[in-house]
């Protein structure tokens, strides 16, 4: 067997073994209910949305599900200035655009999982979301060998199932407490006004995008310009958050327990 078949089945295999621990070794019995969202869950099923910290730090984060028409213009802002995002790309964009997925890792920006096929996974079994996640991770680690550690549900679509799995497998479940509302189509004052004057925008704060849109490429260099000009600075996602030995509150922030 070749060594990236290899390294491909054992990962397979420990997915499937962490899925069945899961499904056969909680205690507690959650149903799936697709009108079960983020209001219904407990403080400890939550996603995180923002991060505690001292430093004004802010993280950039895109959605990647559809075009690529605006990726080349969205790095080259982001490169300008020396600013690190996160893309959230689903399996099925990774298949269609693997050319695309290089380009976002070889300029050292991370990358996170979006499920295989953008589905509302809250609608969807134990046994179907592992599946999503698991189908996303392989097509991102056949084209780059890296194992993603960050995710983000479809539509920011969740209840406590969907982040137990993610957890489960070995992932960080991430939404977002500044949605630019880029997808809208508003257009480019929209989107900064929407980001720059945010309520919610605050140290530790996590920025929503998206790659594919009319906008956000025309927007980007404006909004990061007043953010900078605010004082913010932008970092990782994964420099930001906590892995372990943290606690959220009700809002989902976290906050690190040695805080």
């Amino acid at each position: 067997m070749p060594a990236a078949d290899s390294i491909n089945y054992m990962k397979y295999i420990t997915l499937a073994l962490l899925l069945l621990v899961f499904l056969y070794g909680i205690k507690h019995n959650y149903s799936v209910n697709g009108a079960m969202m983020v209001s219904h869950l407990s403080d400890k099923e939550l996603p995180i949305y923002s991060v505690e910290t001292n430093e004004p730090l802010l993280a950039l984060t895109f959605d990647s599900a559809w075009g690529t028409e605006d990726l080349d213009d969205i790095l080259a802002i982001l490169k300008k200035h020396h600013a690190k995002a996160v893309f959230f790309v689903t399996g099925d964009f990774a298949r269609k655009n693997p050319d695309a997925i290089r380009a976002i890792n070889e300029d050292g920006h991370e990358l996170g999982n979006h499920g295989d096929n953008h589905k509302h996974l809250p609608a969807l079994s134990k046994e179907e979301i592992a599946s999503e996640i698991t189908g996303c991770h392989n097509a991102v680690y056949d084209i780059t060998g890296i194992d993603m550690k960050l995710f983000r549900a479809p539509y920011s679509d969740w209840n406590e199932t969907v982040v137990d799995v993610a957890h489960m497998m070995g992932y960080s479940a991430i939404n977002q407490s500044v949605d630019s509302l880029d997808w809208k189509d508003y257009g480019v004052d929209s989107i900064v006004k929407q980001v720059c004057q945010n309520k919610n925008l605050t140290n530790g704060s996590i920025i929503l995008l998206h790659n594919g849109t009319i906008y956000t490429k025309d927007a980007l260099d404006i909004m990061l310009t007043n953010l900078e000009n605010m004082g913010y600075r932008f970092v990782p996602l994964s420099d930001l958050i906590y892995t372990s030995d943290y606690y959220l509150d009700h809002t989902g922030r976290q906050f690190s327990k040695d805080q």
